[in-house]
């Protein structure tokens, strides 16, 4: 994909997220034209300690993301995972002025996790998000990725959005039970990111452990961005009931 499209830039982005009962975390890269930026996060529940860092330009080589693994090495934080990706979505959302494009796979991480002077080792359940397009000026949305089991003891992640591939039918919102996707009709999300509301009634609720929390102004790019962690109850679409749930809620407003 060319850097530019008329005068739209290129924006594009990989973002990984963990999210198990003891331990959650993120870590992506992200470039908005010529501008690179990097990131980290782990969400140790336990032991009640966000450690986060967010870096551009300069130091970005020490976080690397891909589809199939992520490494991070920074300061006393070190993140060694393999991800093995399963049945993903894939979605293109044209606009006059452009288009953009994401996929989305449910995966399982495995490796070892260093932060606070702790170390995990084993895995957990995560979401891939690989996003690139030329959006429109001013984007916003609210997303929600997360994992946990049914009361069945079913497995299910999720991936929920409103404010980007959100049309009414092949979305990227997407649930899968599993393994296997179904996409989902358009949701509602709260206004303080309390939860998630379904087109059948169904109410997703959300409890924030811990926030990650993020403005900037580049003169031409502006971003205000805020993620919580945290845990989830309630049902999903189609009457699944939740037994647990981790994962994130998101909040971004972007002029790129």
């Amino acid at each position: 994909m060319p850097r530019w499209r008329g005068r739209r830039m290129l924006k594009r982005w990989r973002y990984v997220g963990v999210f198990g009962s003891d331990l959650m975390l993120c870590a992506g890269e992200a470039r908005v034209g010529p501008l690179p930026q990097a990131w980290w996060a782990v969400w140790e529940r336990q032991g009640g300690e966000l450690s986060e860092r967010t870096r551009a330009v300069t130091g970005c080589g020490r976080i690397r993301v891909s589809p199939e693994a992520v490494a991070v090495r920074d300061g006393p934080v070190t993140i060694e995972l393999e991800l093995e990706a399963g049945r993903g979505v894939e979605v293109v959302t044209p606009d006059p002025g452009g288009f953009a494009w994401t996929a989305k796979h449910p995966a399982i991480a495995r490796g070892r996790v260093r932060a606070g002077g702790r170390e995990w080792g084993g895995e957990w359940p995560a979401l891939i998000d690989v996003s690139a397009g030329y959006h429109p000026r001013r984007t916003s949305w609210r997303w929600s990725a997360g994992c946990g089991l049914l009361s069945d003891g079913r497995a299910v992640t999720w991936n929920l959005v409103e404010g980007i591939h959100d049309s009414a039918r092949q979305s990227e919102r997407t649930l899968w039970v599993d393994g296997q996707p179904r996409e989902v009709a358009p949701v509602r999300f709260a206004a303080a990111l309390g939860g998630v509301t379904f087109a059948d009634g169904a109410r997703l609720g959300f409890h924030a452990e811990a926030t990650r929390r993020r403005d900037d102004d580049l003169w031409l790019v502006r971003s205000r961005y805020e993620q919580p962690f945290g845990a989830f109850s309630g049902r999903l679409a189609g009457g699944l009931e939740l037994a647990e749930g981790f994962g994130v809620m998101e909040r971004h407003d972007a002029v790129w």
